[in-house]
């Protein structure tokens, strides 16, 4: 029987994730009012976020499960980070608070800032109805911490 190859593992999606954030900072830096293509940019960054938060564990079992506990520790402290901001920004978004969710998106930057997505990708626009999305979500399909 030959080996069955998950192709859309956590890594992958983390990386997919990761460079849509980073589109959507571009996008939500360049807005000049916080009307709804602003609500649905933060509030898809604060799903992301806690989508990413949410496939550490499954990165790391791999590592775990071989004995490699020093470099799964390390690999969770790196990112311990996208599930505190994804919250705050998701806190923020819902209070309307838009000078926490530009901090934010600040230290997000700053914590992307080596990914680089192509001026001619293939994200498409995945913000489009996030707002709609954190909203209706029920409190453990967003919070996965």
């Amino acid at each position: 029987m030959p080996r069955i190859i998950k192709q859309d593992s956590a890594g992958k999606q983390r990386s997919t994730l990761v460079k849509g954030v980073a589109l959507a900072l571009r996008e939500l830096s360049q807005q000049s009012s916080t009307g709804d293509e602003a609500r649905d940019l933060a509030a898809f960054i604060a799903l992301a976020l806690k989508e990413i938060a949410a496939g550490i564990d499954p990165s790391v079992a791999a590592w775990e499960k071989r004995g490699y506990w020093v470099k799964a520790d390390k690999f969770r402290m790196e990112w311990a980070w996208s599930s505190s901001i994804g919250s705050k920004m998701q806190a923020a978004l819902a209070a309307g608070d838009w000078a926490a969710i530009a901090g934010l998106a600040a230290q997000t930057a700053g914590k992307i800032s080596n990914v680089q997505v192509a001026e001619h990708h293939r994200l498409g626009t995945p913000w489009r109805g996030a707002y709609e999305r954190l909203m209706t979500a029920s409190p453990d399909q967003t919070d996965r911490t």
